[in-house]
């Protein structure tokens, strides 16, 4: 079998890191005869980049009609020292907020979202809308113990005041944070730690206090205004790989920079690159994402967002939507014991297979845009969809 015939036979039918095991014991080919997609088949194609369309869809729509979700009316108040905390940020597009932006987008859009009710027994979900991202900069909480007492005190308040929480244990109850200090702000209360589903970017199956089973990943969304017009696969992408980041505190990007720093087909900035932090992504067919800290960074989206392919170098990332969409239909995934051999495993993508990687990424790119005002199928609704899918979940009971 050649290698194009074998790279095809996997983008089809194997998992992503079946893939990468295989070509492990296979030797390069030379690139097959480059394929450019007609401008028609750049639309929307429901079918490739999803497990079953037609069940999600079907199960989506239902959820538009019916998902009702109660948020508690601290998020209105404003005389408090901790109005801040629950209230919608006034400016969520300031640049400062960087990597916590969907947190705050995520809560704007469900304050303007027919999902609302302000009748509590309509209501599927119970929306706790304390922000991480603002405590850790409160001049009254800022530390992580500070914010999970106070986590810890306001969802004992709520309980005492209201019927909603001793009824479920919580389950039914939700947060949403893009700081890791969120998993920390769950860790004094029971039923939050335990129970209540807990929204957050950092979504890793080997980090404690995220349980796959009830949590939701939430995609990690630079804050933009305008969405950009994409550079087709056969103009301007002359570099292999795109990465810029920092490297003190990752050992594999140390070892990824240490490997491809000095190759011309790889575009590796330790930091930020000489160019426009764009024009990386814009001028490249893939961009890379490899665990820092954290498992999730703003990058994934980034390169989604310019039509660069994503190359996953983060084991244990529980992918945003990973029940609906298929993300080895529009990125590659390396377990990051295999970055050795990553210029081996990119070149030996088929031109059509990557053309098709790139289709199926122009089809996704709605899921993982926040709007002004929530539209159908944007990662508000996604996110409300993975919601609903969690309804009816058990409680553990201390």
């Amino acid at each position: 079998m050649s290698l194009r015939s074998f790279w095809n036979t996997c983008f089809l039918t194997l998992p992503p890191l079946a893939i990468i095991t295989s070509l492990m014991i296979l030797s390069l080919h030379s690139p097959p005869e480059i394929v450019l997609p007609n401008p028609t088949d750049l639309t929307d194609t429901p079918s490739p980049p999803y497990h079953d369309w037609d069940l999600f869809n079907t199960d989506y729509q239902q959820m538009l009609k019916s998902l009702k979700i109660f948020v508690y009316p601290d998020v209105n108040e404003s005389s408090s020292p901790f109005a801040a905390v629950f209230s919608p940020h006034p400016n969520p597009l300031d640049p400062k907020i960087g990597n916590y932006y969907s947190e705050h987008a995520f809560k704007l859009s469900l304050l303007q979202s027919p999902l609302i009710t302000h009748l509590p027994h309509e209501a599927h979900f119970f929306y706790m809308p304390f922000s991480i991202n603002v405590m850790r900069n409160h001049p009254l909480l800022r530390t992580e113990l500070s914010i999970s007492n106070f986590v810890a005190g306001y969802v004992s308040r709520i309980s005492s005041q209201f019927e909603h929480w001793n009824a479920s244990g919580g389950a039914d109850h939700f947060f949403v944070c893009c700081h890791s200090v969120g998993r920390d702000a769950a860790s004094k209360h029971f039923g939050v730690r335990n129970n209540a589903v807990q929204v957050t970017c950092s979504a890793s199956y080997f980090q404690r206090l995220y349980s796959a089973h009830k949590d939701i990943a939430l995609p990690q969304v630079w804050p933009r205004t305008t969405n950009s017009e994409l550079n087709r696969p056969d103009q301007s992408r002359t570099k292999l790989v795109f990465f810029a980041g920092r490297m003190q505190n990752s050992v594999i990007r140390q070892e990824l920079l240490k490997l491809w720093e000095n190759d011309t087909s790889f575009s590796i900035s330790p930091g930020h690159p000489s160019f426009p932090y764009e024009e990386g992504f814009r001028g490249s067919k893939y961009c890379l994402h490899v665990k820092g800290y954290e498992v999730n960074t703003a990058r994934v989206v980034d390169a989604i967002h310019y039509g660069c392919v994503p190359v996953l170098i983060s084991n244990y990332y529980d992918l945003p939507f990973a029940d609906i969409l298929d993300w080895s239909k529009f990125s590659i995934i390396v377990n990051q014991r295999d970055v050795a051999l990553l210029k081996d495993i990119l070149t030996s993508v088929p031109e059509q297979t990557y053309l098709t990687l790139y289709r199926n990424l122009c089809t996704i790119r709605k899921h993982f845009r926040w709007n002004d005002m929530p539209m159908s199928y944007d990662a508000f609704y996604m996110t409300a969809y993975q919601l609903w899918l969690r309804r009816g979940l058990h409680r553990i009971v201390a």
